[in-house]
């Protein structure tokens, strides 16, 4: 099965001539969800005694799997936070793949880590951190924010002295769901805090929370960029009362935090540089392939006590240097998932990343422009960062939904309801680059009936 032969030899080119077409494609069809008896039904048993080879292994996928995968890249997927990963990021995936890495120990992944951590020190400097605070590539934003907060609840430990009866997290109401999901976790409560007119958390709403429960709050969970809305919090606001009460402020910026990279977006982010920790997602608007979240730290070895490993069969490491990946999120084995980020950005430019951010914001700026104009559709706020957010007027929860299926099965768009002060809305989310003004006209036209 490992040796190498003729079968395989044609197997990999076959293989990557895929890849190579599949970054190629423009435009991307969108594809669509079938049931598994559909599936069950068309492929068969595939996994069995002896195998259905590569030929017919690839076949299936390419002719009956991969259509029945939605691709969150094709320019007119607009729900949830696409991606849309650059040509470069993908092929070095395959790269990856194949160099067979262990990305947990610098021992045996010094040059992916050092490549890694050129790609976080470039993250680092565009949130003002100071210079010795890192951390590591994780899988999404969810174990990025349960890292820290593990993190953060034992500083308070150790600066403290002890821990209370139960440790709580303050979070607005826009906070994304894996904040509660992760203190549930934990063992850990979070006190959700009103929001202003805006929809910010404020620093005044939290010093009011700390008045309150400080003295078993280990952690501030703040946003930037809700993923409902591209809300960003009052991070200055919200850093001054944490550095003055001596409590750890988290950012969330696993969607928003991306437009960092562009200066014309920077000044939103006013006070990131409060920040004990931060995470931010590149496959979702840095353009990496899944799966892939930025975890930085101030303080790396506040991070290193909670989340380093002792083994007897893991002490050679530590003469090796003593930047482990593994050391600073939950988790021991790892992949080098930071590389693909890594090599585009090396390939491209900085100056090519704010460029794709600039472009998407005024993606985001014209679809609000069309969709004001539109007598069909009512705007619900000005958008932020590149999410638009709208009512399709005269119309209830279940048109909401056909409407949605509908123009999936037509590969017009994937354009789903989520719900906004109570009320059914449609959100566009642009990260894609390669959208444009026309994908955006066609959508809204089609907005005007439903079949």
């Amino acid at each position: 099965m490992h040796q190498h032969d003729e079968s395989i030899a044609a197997l990999a080119d076959k293989v990557i001539k895929f890849a190579r077409e599949r970054t190629e494609l423009h435009p991307i069809p969108l594809g669509a969800p079938r049931t598994a008896e559909e599936l069950g039904a068309e492929c068969g048993d595939t996994v069995t005694a002896d195998g259905i080879g590569g030929d017919e292994a690839l076949r299936l996928f390419t002719e009956v799997l991969h259509p029945a995968s939605l691709s969150v890249d094709y320019e007119r997927y607009l729900s949830f936070v696409p991606a849309a990963p650059t040509e470069a990021a993908i092929l070095f995936d395959l790269v990856v793949g194949a160099s067979s890495i262990y990305g947990g120990s610098w021992l045996e992944g010094a040059g992916a880590v050092w490549a890694e951590n050129q790609a976080l020190d470039w993250i680092r400097q565009l949130t003002s951190m100071p210079e010795g605070s890192g951390g590591v590539f994780v899988p999404g934003g969810t174990m990025g924010n349960l890292s820290a907060m593990v993190a953060a609840r034992d500083d308070a430990t150790h600066r403290r002295g002890g821990r209370p009866d139960r440790w709580a997290f303050i979070a607005s109401k826009q906070t994304h769901s894996s904040v509660q999901s992760m203190a549930a976790v934990m063992d850990a409560d979070v006190i959700k805090v009103d929001v202003d007119n805006d929809y910010r958390l404020t620093g005044s709403e939290v010093a009011s929370a700390l008045d309150a429960h400080g003295d078993r709050v280990a952690a501030v969970i703040t946003t930037a960029g809700t993923t409902n809305l591209g809300i960003i919090d009052d991070l200055r606001g919200i850093g001054q009362v944490c550095r003055e009460r001596n409590v750890w402020m988290h950012v969330d910026g696993a969607y928003g935090g991306a437009a960092l990279a562009s200066p014309r977006s920077q000044p939103l982010f006013d006070g990131i540089e409060f920040a004990d920790s931060f995470i931010v997602d590149p496959h979702k608007w840095l353009f990496a392939p899944f799966d892939c979240c930025a975890l930085l730290y101030r303080d790396p070895d506040a991070a290193r006590r909670s989340h380093a490993q002792e083994a007897g069969y893991l002490s050679f490491l530590d003469a090796w240097g003593d930047w482990n990946p593994s050391d600073f999120a939950v988790h021991l084995t790892r992949r080098s998932r930071g590389l693909p980020f890594w090599f585009s950005l090396a390939v491209h430019g900085t100056q090519a990343y704010a460029n794709a951010i600039d472009i998407t914001m005024d993606l985001a700026v014209y679809a609000a422009q069309q969709v004001d104009a539109a007598e069909h559709l009512t705007l619900a706020m000005d958008p932020v960062l590149s999410v638009v957010v709208f009512e399709r007027n005269d119309w209830d929860a279940q048109q909401y939904q056909d409407w949605s299926e509908q123009v999936m099965h037509e590969g017009t768009a994937f354009v789903v309801p989520s719900r906004h002060e109570g009320k059914p809305v449609y959100r566009f989310c642009f990260v894609n680059p390669r959208t444009t003004h026309q994908d955006i006209d066609t959508i809204i036209e089609r907005l005007t009936y439903l079949d």
